[in-house]
């Protein structure tokens, strides 16, 4: 693989895992989104990634899987969204588990970055080498 190459394939993983981001900051945005228990909780986001094939390779976004729309009913009576019963619908977004997924995307992310960052120290430094 040349260093373009090297260079092109962190950059599609940088584009999965800002993506991998987004979304959970969205998940992490809505977590306390409140709807009447008529309506769709916030659906959850969850960013699938898929091999490349041909070329240099690489990973790419193939598609985006949503939660449950059925979230879980809370009981809160004087919340203006309730029902007869006092129930509203929150989204089923576990914070815990969203923060380790953000964690795992930022690191990602970092290693690409630091792919990229290498691989331009070593084109710049080949450059050198062809000006001695």
């Amino acid at each position: 693989m040349t260093i373009f190459g090297a260079i092109g394939v962190a950059g599609t993983g940088m584009t999965v895992t800002r993506k991998w981001m987004d979304a959970v900051g969205d998940n992490i945005a809505n977590a306390n989104t409140v709807t009447a228990t008529s309506e769709e909780a916030f659906r959850t986001r969850y960013v699938i990634a898929q091999e490349m094939t041909g070329g240099d390779g690489g990973v790419q976004v193939a598609g985006v899987q949503l939660g449950s729309a059925e979230g879980r009913l809370v009981h809160d009576p004087d919340h203006p969204l309730a029902d007869a019963n006092g129930y509203v619908r929150h989204p089923d977004v576990d914070m815990s588990s969203q923060m380790t997924q953000l964690i795992m995307a930022q690191r990602g992310y970092q290693a690409n970055a630091a792919v990229v960052t290498r691989a331009t120290e070593s084109y710049q430094a080949a450059l050198q080498i062809g000006r001695s």
